[in-house]
């Protein structure tokens, strides 16, 4: 085994200071005789083992408390012997700066993370975590680190996940905090057993996944019912049982027009709220005059309603409104049409634009057949019908809330609806101060 490096300088020292005390304690032996010789040498060897017993002292006090104070100094042997040492305490405290400096770097990275992290030992033990773990299991580290996470986190499932030791697939765990959350969970080993706990927050991929599947099933059902329609008639007709010139052809043709009809208003809602939900504001922007623009929604109402309903337009306000003409006549045509059909003959439909301080409104309020409280919050989803058998009946498409919905934030404008069942309902498109400039005339139309 290699001696390490200065043990023989260690040994060629004290063997240097040995054959002088003997040297010296010889002199005085043959000089002054035997007694003054074993004297000189006692007290020699008394010296050099009082300075070792001395140094030997420094070095067991100092290897206490080591970070009391600095390495002991020392002579002769000893100040070979404390140099080494205080360079090997130097280089190990250096290396322990630039690890703790490693550490907090990687901690404060860990702090800005957008996910959460938490640390665990073997025992699943929480160690350190950022405050995005905290949030998220609502947990708080300063009296929780060192419990196990299974007694912060109660849920089976991630549990199970955590034991049974196989973490190649994240788990996807839905916490119920108020409003739902989900989570992607992943753990990765390291070290002597530790575990690195890492949690992000893909609730609104989920939603934004839900809403995707939902939309494919309801375009392929709302598409589904006119196709059936089309295609019994087309055989019926095709083959020869029923003229196409007879009452029966005839009326078979109308159904088929009107579902054809159906499926065109369908695609053109949907490539509408395509192009609304691809860009983030209106493609130009002006000043429009909103007497003009509502004058022509009133005109479409009417013809749409076909004499069945009183459509009365007023507007108390007038002036401009700034944004894009096409996407307004068509949120503000969606709201009266959805008055139309689902206001009984003979109703009244009243169309508004007035002011409400600073803001302007267009409000379209109904006698119609109103809206259960509980079905207002979702009335802006595509596809959610309060009645679908009437909305089949009606002929609506299910989009147009939600064409109103994306041209009103367009807009920053918000949609504010209050019904009554039974009674009627009010859908009021409010718009900021900053998009409206009013005229001192009051015109009523």
């Amino acid at each position: 085994m290699a001696r390490p490096k200065g043990v023989g300088f260690v040994w060629m020292r004290s063997a240097i200071l040995a054959g002088a005390t003997l040297f010296v304690s010889l002199a005085a032996w043959l000089i002054a005789g035997p007694s003054w010789g074993l004297g000189t040498l006692a007290a020699g060897l008394a010296v050099l083992l009082l300075r070792h017993l001395s140094s030997l002292a420094a070095l067991v006090r100092w290897l206490d408390d080591p970070a009391a104070g600095t390495v002991p100094e020392g002579s002769g042997v000893w100040d070979h012997v404390f140099s080494a040492l205080y360079r090997q305490t130097r280089g190990t405290r250096e290396q322990q700066h630039r690890l703790t400096a490693v550490l907090v770097r990687f901690r404060s990275a860990a702090r800005a993370m957008p996910d959460g992290v938490l640390i665990l030992n073997e025992e699943n033990r929480i160690e350190w975590g950022n405050p995005t773990a905290e949030q998220y299991f609502a947990i708080d580290l300063d009296k929780d680190a060192g419990q196990p996470i299974a007694n912060l986190v109660r849920n089976p499932d991630f549990v199970a996940f955590l034991l049974r030791g196989d973490w190649n697939e994240p788990l996807m765990l839905r916490l119920s905090r108020g409003e739902e959350l989900v989570l992607s969970i992943r753990v990765v080993p390291y070290g002597q057993d530790e575990k690195l706990l890492l949690a992000r927050d893909v609730t609104r991929w989920e939603k934004l996944e839900t809403m995707r599947r939902d939309f494919v099933a309801n375009v392929s059902h709302e598409l589904k019912t006119p196709l059936t329609v089309l295609s019994g008639f087309l055989e019926t007709l095709a083959d020869g049982t029923v003229p196409v010139g007879s009452p029966r052809g005839r009326h078979a043709l109308e159904l088929m027009h009107d579902q054809s009809d159906r499926m065109l208003r369908l695609i053109e809602d949907l490539l509408t709220l395509s192009t609304l939900e691809s860009t983030s504001g209106p493609a130009s922007e002006a000043a429009v005059d909103v007497a003009n623009l509502l004058a022509t929604v009133h005109t479409e109402a009417r013809a749409l309603s076909a004499g069945r309903h009183e459509i009365v337009l007023d507007v108390e306000a007038p002036g401009t409104l700034t944004g894009n003409e096409q996407e307004l006549r068509s949120a503000f045509g969606n709201l009266v049409s959805n008055a139309v059909r689902y206001t009984p003959e003979g109703g009244r439909i009243q169309l508004t634009w007035w002011r409400r301080g600073s803001e302007g409104v267009f409000t379209v309020a109904d006698t119609g057949i109103g809206i259960e409280t509980v079905h207002i919050p979702r009335l802006t989803e595509r596809f959610y019908r309060v009645d679908r058998s009437r909305s089949r009946e009606t002929g609506g498409t299910g989009l147009g809330l939600a064409i109103v919905k994306h041209v009103l934030t367009r807009h920053q404008a918000a949609l504010e609806i209050e019904s009554d069942v039974g009674r009627g309902s009010r859908f009021s498109a409010v718009f900021p101060a900053r998009r409206v400039r009013f005229r001192p005339a009051v015109v009523a139309a």
